[in-house]
């Protein structure tokens, strides 16, 4: 199990810190081939570990391949294929929220997810509203639902299990994004994918090799 594993962990650390360099080059070829076998990487890490044996694992799969698709939708500047990239993260969000309701929650701790995470969605969203188009902003307050949904669940999940590697991970995604909605919308610079690139990947990571336990 461990060598299933272990090589496209490596490959996908090795591939993260090759796309950093390719996004600071501003290497466009460099930037869509480490994303790529990045990405690729952590949906074979939840393969390797038999993701499709169980419920949770399939919606762990599910989740990751809909990752790998809005990575593959955001090497585009295009604002189409932007939009597919949040529907695709989105869809992402909400199946890894439903792959952490497979497993016994701590139900006391679901709304207070639900309210804390809700306040910082607010606060994203509000920061964030002035820079939208009228599409973006009904895109993206539905995307920050999602996220709300995911990180609520797997506060829940994680306090039952009094393993906080999951929340860990779901904010961490969660933090990516905020990176990467700066570098669409308010700020477009090498920095935020200096801290948004290795969060994002961490935390899928995170996800993928959650499938053992």
């Amino acid at each position: 199990m461990i060598n299933a594993t272990a090589t496209p962990v490596v490959v996908c650390l090795v591939a993260v810190v090759m796309l950093i360099f390719a996004e600071f080059r501003n290497w466009y070829i460099g930037r869509v081939f480490c994303k790529v076998i990045a990405s690729t990487a952590f949906v074979l890490v939840a393969l390797g570990l038999h993701a499709t044996n169980s419920r949770y694992g399939q919606f762990i799969l599910i989740a990751l391949v809909f990752s790998l698709i809005g990575d593959v939708c955001l090497l585009s500047h295009r604002t189409r294929f932007f939009l597919l990239g949040i529907a695709s993260f989105l869809f992402a969000h909400i199946a890894f929220a439903l792959a952490f309701g497979t497993r016994t929650l701590d139900i006391r701790y679901l709304p207070v997810g639900l309210v804390i995470m809700s306040c910082v969605g607010s606060f994203t969203l509000r920061w964030l509203w002035n820079y939208l188009t009228k599409d973006y902003k009904i895109a993206v307050a539905a995307y920050i639902i999602s996220i709300v949904l995911m990180c609520s669940f797997a506060f829940a999940l994680s306090a039952a299990t009094a393993t906080w590697v999951l929340l860990v991970g779901a904010l961490a995604f969660a933090a990516s994004d905020i990176s990467v909605a700066r570098n669409r919308f308010v700020a477009r610079g090498w920095i935020n994918k200096v801290w948004g690139l290795p969060l994002y990947y961490a935390a899928q990571l995170l996800f993928a090799l959650s499938v053992k336990s």
